[in-house]
C-alpha cells in the first residue's frame, strides 16, 4: 500500500495538516469516550458522585501505566523515521521488531505487578475508605486489559510514523465508538456499575489492539513487524529517546496524585472528597486540551525525525513554524471554550450546585495560561522527535518542578482551593525557558546535524 503521506516530497504545510488533523481528531474522540465513561458513572443513581471520585483516584494510576506505551512507541517511532530518512530500511525493520518484543514483555510484567499491588496502589494514591470499593471494582478490570491497551497505543505510533495517519485514526475511533456503545449497556442495562464501565473499556481496547496488529503484520506498511535481529543496543536507544514522553506522562500523573493527596490533607474529610470529585471533572476537561494537543505534536514528530535523518534543516524549520501555528490556534480556541462552555461541560457530570460552582472556579483558574502551553508542547515534543531526548527531558522536568513546588507551598500559606493556581504558574514560566533553549541550543544542533556527514 502506498503511504498516505510522502515525508520526503510532500509540501510541509500540507504534510503537517495531513498528519496532525487525523491524530488530533482521534484524540478528541478518545477523550470523548473517556468523558462519556465518567459521565455515565457520575449519573449512577444515589452513588454517582462517590463512584466518580473513586474512578478519579484510578485515573492517574491507569495513565501512568499507559505511559509505558509512549515510552516504547514514541521512543521507537522517531528512530524509525530517522532511519527512513536515511533510506535505511534494514535499520527501520530492526527498530520495529525490537520495539514490538520490548513492549510485549513490558506489558505482561506490568499486568502481573499491577494486579498484585492494586490495593496498595489505591491506598497510596488517595482512596478513602468510602471511595475504595468503587476504585477497586474499576481498576481490577482495567488492569486485566493492560496488554491490549499498551500494544494498541504503543504500536499505533509505528503506523502514524510511516505516513498512515488515517489508519492510526481509525484504530482509535474503533475503540472509542465501541466503548461509547458498550458503556450504557454494561453500566445500566446489565446493572454492573463502575465494573461495567471498566469491562466496556477493556473490550474496546482488545478490538483496537487487533486492528493495529493486523495492519502492522500485513504487507500494507513499508515497514511491517518482523521477528529476529533483536539487540539490546537498539532497545536501549529506544528507551533513551522515549524516556522523555514516558517521564512527562508519568510525572503528569504523579502531579495529579500529589494534587489529590494535598486536597485530601488540607481539605479534610467532607470537603476533601468533594474537591476530589471536582478535580476529576477538571482533569477530564484538561484531557480535551492535552490529548489533542499531544496528538498534533506527537504525530508531526515523524516529519521532524525524517528530515533530521535526511539532514534537511530547511524542511525542519518550515515544519516547526506550521506546528507552532497549529498548536497556538488550538490552545487559543480551548482557552475561549474554557470560559464559554465550561458550565455545560460540568453539568454532564453533576447537577449539584455546589459541585458545579467549585468545579467551574477550578477550571477557570487551571486554564489561565493555556495558550503558552502550546509553545511548550511544540518545543519538547519536537526535540523528542529528533532524538534530542536530554534537552526535552530537562525542559519537561523544569516545568514539573515548578508545579510540584506550587502544590506543596500554596495550601500551606493559602486556602486549599488556591492549589489549582499551580498549573497556570508552571504554564507561564516554563515556555519562557523553552523558547530560550530553542534558539540557543536546539537550532544550533539542527544546523550542525545538517552539515555533518556522520550518521545520526
Amino acid at each position: 500500500m502506498k503511504s498516505e503521506n510522502n515525508l520526503d516530497t510532500d509540501k510541509i504545510g500540507a504534510l503537517v495538516l495531513n498528519l496532525a488533523i487525523p491524530s488530533m481528531l482521534a484524540q478528541f474522540v478518545s477523550v470523548f469516550y473517556s468523558i462519556v465513561d465518567r459521565m455515565y458513572i457520575g449519573n449512577i443513581p444515589e452513588t454517582g458522585e462517590l463512584a466518580l471520585a473513586g474512578v478519579g483516584v484510578c485515573g492517574p494510576i491507569i495513565t501512568m501505566i499507559s505511559s509505558v506505551s509512549f515510552w516504547v512507541g514514541v521512543g521507537g517511532a522517531p528512530l524509525l523515521s530517522i532511519r527512513l530518512g536515511q533510506k535505511n530500511q534494514k535499520g527501520a525493520r530492526q527498530v520495529l521488531s525490537n520495539c514490538f518484543l520490548l513492549l510485549l514483555i513490558m506489558a505482561l510484567l506490568i499486568t502481573i505487578l499491577a494486579l498484585a499491588l492494586k490495593h496498595k496502589l489505591l491506598w497510596w494514591f488517595g482512596a478513602s475508605k468510602v471511595l475504595f470499593p468503587y476504585a477497586d471494582a474499576y481498576i481490577t478490570w482495567i488492569f486485566s486489559g493492560t496488554v491490549f491497551a499498551l500494544l494498541s497505543t504503543g504500536m499505533n505510533q509505528f503506523i502514524i510514523c510511516q505516513g498512515f495517519s488515517k489508519v492510526g485514526m481509525k484504530s482509535v475511533l474503533l475503540g472509542a465508538v465501541l466503548n461509547i456503545i458498550l458503556d450504557p449497556v454494561c453500566i445500566f442495562i446489565l446493572d454492573l456499575g463502575v465494573k461495567g464501565a471498566a469491562m466496556a473499556t477493556v473490550i474496546s481496547q482488545i478490538a483496537s489492539c487487533g486492528y493495529v496488529l493486523r495492519f502492522l503484520f500485513s504487507s500494507k506498511p513499508e515497514i511491517p513487524i518482523t521477528f529476529g535481529n533483536y539487540q539490546w543496543k537498539v532497545m536501549k536507544r529506544v528507551l533513551l529517546i522515549g524516556l522523555t514522553p514516558f517521564v512527562i506522562i508519568a510525572l503528569d500523573n504523579v502531579m495529579i496524585i500529589s494534587l489529590n493527596a494535598q486536597i485530601q490533607r488540607f481539605g479534610g474529610y467532607q470537603r476533601g472528597d468533594m474537591l476530589l470529585t471536582c478535580n476529576t471533572i477538571l482533569q477530564s476537561f484538561m484531557l480535551i486540551v492535552t490529548m489533542p494537543l499531544g496528538g498534533i505534536t506527537g504525530s508531526t514528530q515523524t516529519i521532524l525525525g525524517f528530515n533530521y535523518g535526511a539532514k534537511r534543516a530547511d524542511r525542519i524549520r518550515k515544519a516547526e513554524r506550521h506546528i507552532l501555528a497549529l498548536c497556538l490556534m488550538f490552545t487559543g480556541i480551548m482557552f475561549v471554550a474554557s470560559r464559554l462552555f465550561a458550565p455545560y461541560f460540568v453539568m454532564l457530570f453533576t447537577r449539584d450546585p455546589e459541585y458545579i460552582r467549585l468545579t467551574l472556579e477550578a477550571i477557570r483558574i487551571y486554564t489561565l495560561m493555556l495558550i503558552p502551553l502550546g509553545i511548550q508542547y511544540m518545543i519538547v515534543d519536537g526535540a523528542t522527535g529528533m532524538g534530542l531526548s536530554k534537552i526535552a527531558i530537562s525542559l519537561s522536568m523544569f516545568r514539573k518542578s515548578i508545579y510540584f513546588l506550587c502544590i506543596f507551598l500554596i495550601p500551606s500559606v493559602w486556602d486549599v482551593g488556591g492549589i489549582f493556581y499551580a498549573e497556570p504558574i508552571s504554564d507561564l514560566i516554563s515556555p519562557i525557558l523553552s523558547i530560550a533553549v530553542f534558539f540557543l541550543v536546539i537550532n544550533p544542533v539542527i544546523e550542525k546535524a545538517a552539515e555533518s556527514s556522520q550518521e545520526i
